[in-house]
């Protein structure tokens, strides 16, 4: 366990060093909900139910998980594979397995801490408050999350090269964060547009965790299913199919 904690602070350090991080998983979900909230945040988001400041919080909540599982994880892991440093650490004593769970537990820090930036802006800023259970939101945040990453560790084990990386997650990480409601308000789609987005994988995530937010929980069944099929099944070919090089 030291050894980890030790390895972990390490990569923790690089995580923060990235301007990319920084730029996408801290500040952007910040900027864009302070910007979202002071032009329409009273108003209702059609007909949902919810204004735009409750949709925006729960929405732009989910940016550091899309960041984390669709660039951050697969391209470490990719990365490290190609330059051959996971098959020189797995013939040696530090296992290759300990850089990845730190990898992996990073970015869950780094997804966290851009979820919590923004719940102390909507709370102390913007008088937020959830009107649903704060526990229950959490859990499925943390379903997501993980879904999110199991998809994430599926490209990574499926990806030979860099390339191929880049072109996956790219056909993930662009259409997930701006058609499936994260950082563009679902509620301002059209109809047709609305149901191709509640279709993807982070949008299922995104509405429900607006249910969720609202204390609707009759309508968490099926979400709750879909992302633990999600994660049973892309956590499985992550396993089977995930080489050291």
């Amino acid at each position: 366990m030291r050894r980890f904690l030790r390895m972990y602070r390490v990569e923790q350090k690089i995580f923060f060093r990235s301007p990319d991080v920084i730029l996408f998983c801290l500040a952007m979900p910040l900027v864009v909900f302070v910007v979202i909230t002071m032009i329409t945040g009273s108003k209702n988001a059609a007909d949902s139910g919810l204004t735009y400041l409750q949709s925006s919080y729960v929405a732009l909540s989910t940016v550091g998980i899309c960041c984390s599982a669709f660039m951050s994880i697969p391209i470490t892991i990719v990365e490290l594979r190609s330059q051959g440093i996971l098959r020189r650490m797995y013939c040696s004593p530090c296992s290759p397995a300990r850089l990845l769970a730190c990898d992996i537990l990073c970015s869950g820090v780094v997804a966290a801490l851009s979820t919590l930036i923004l719940t102390v802006a909507a709370v102390a800023a913007f008088g937020y408050r959830m009107p649903g259970n704060v526990l229950v939101y959490l859990a499925m945040w943390l379903l997501t999350m993980v879904s999110m990453f199991s998809i994430g560790l599926m490209v990574a084990s499926l990806c030979r090269t860099t390339k191929s990386m880049n072109v996956a997650t790219s056909l993930l990480y662009f259409p997930m964060l701006l058609f499936s409601g994260a950082t563009i308000p679902a509620e301002v789609f059209p109809a047709w547009f609305q149901s191709a987005a509640n279709v993807m994988p982070l949008g299922v995530g995104i509405n429900l965790l607006k249910s969720v937010s609202m204390g609707c929980y009759d309508k968490i069944t099926v979400p709750v299913i879909m992302l633990t099929a999600i994660t049973l099944i892309c956590g499985t070919i992550a396993v089977k199919t995930f080489r050291w090089e």
